[in-house]
């Protein structure tokens, strides 16, 4: 037994949640993990269960419309939007919604968060709402907190975490340290990569500087029993074959540095 390898259908923008699922199959994921924006698919449950259908790859988990560019996806209400990504998670049995932390102008939504997701997780048990690390924002040598209370969720403390390699990066963390931080509660992880430059790059696993082998080779021994999306930046690329090229790559590192689960 291993831990399936999603591809995060961000991974092929500026292409559309379709070409995740047909770059899925062709390259040979266990799944897709579909984020939530403005392509009506990604919003469709029976769109993606079609998508499912023909190219037999299925959704592995969802992630809730959090970014900046997806504020008026389905509302502009926040609670309104994790409650419809709870829903199509459901509906497309996929076991984890990821979910960001509250931005820090979001002042009744960060003060409500903790108890609104238990709310949601008592609503949809069979769901894990996987809260994911973030990072500080940097301008001109200034260090900004974007996210109420911070960028690092587990000094609230959740029920369950998204480890996001990449974001680590960013906020100049080392990726195995904020496993440890996360303990049992890590249950799913964004796998890519970054350089440090305090900037999210979403490089492919293995071309920045954090140690993306080191944690795959850990999460047997950790007790993890989620799923990892492959979450890198493509939209650089030239053509449909370097895009291809790169989502291989991913895999292929995936697979040759995760361990097996540690049997209960």
């Amino acid at each position: 037994m291993s831990f399936p390898i999603l591809l995060s259908s961000s991974s092929v923008f500026p292409e559309p949640t379709a070409a995740a699922f047909e770059l899925a199959a062709k390259l040979g994921y266990d799944g897709v993990e579909v984020m939530v924006w403005t392509d009506a698919v990604s919003q469709d449950a029976g769109a993606l269960r079609g998508l499912t259908r023909h190219y037999g790859v299925p959704v592995g988990s969802v992630h809730a419309p959090c970014l900046l560019v997806t504020q008026r996806v389905w509302s502009s209400d926040p609670w309104v939007r994790l409650r419809r990504a709870a829903a199509l998670a459901e509906q497309l049995d996929a076991p984890t919604v990821v979910v960001h932390p509250p931005f820090s102008w979001q002042r009744e939504y960060a003060r409500t968060f903790p108890t609104g997701i238990a709310t949601l997780q008592t609503r949809y048990p069979q769901i894990t709402f996987a809260i994911e690390n973030m990072f500080p924002v940097r301008m001109a040598r200034r260090e900004f907190n974007a996210y109420s209370p911070g960028w690092d969720p587990t000094t609230t403390g959740f029920d369950a975490y998204t480890l996001d390699l990449s974001h680590c990066a960013a906020s100049r963390t080392d990726s195995l340290k904020m496993a440890d931080k996360m303990g049992r509660q890590l249950r799913h992880i964004h796998l890519g990569d970054g350089t440090g430059e305090g900037r999210d790059e979403h490089l492919v696993p293995g071309r920045g500087t954090q140690p993306c082998a080191q944690l795959l080779e850990s999460l047997g021994e950790r007790g993890f029993s989620g799923s990892i999306a492959v979450e890198v930046s493509t939209r650089r690329a030239v053509s449909r074959a370097e895009r291809e090229a790169d989502l291989a790559a991913a895999l292929e590192f995936a697979r040759a540095h995760v361990s097996a689960p540690v049997p209960g």
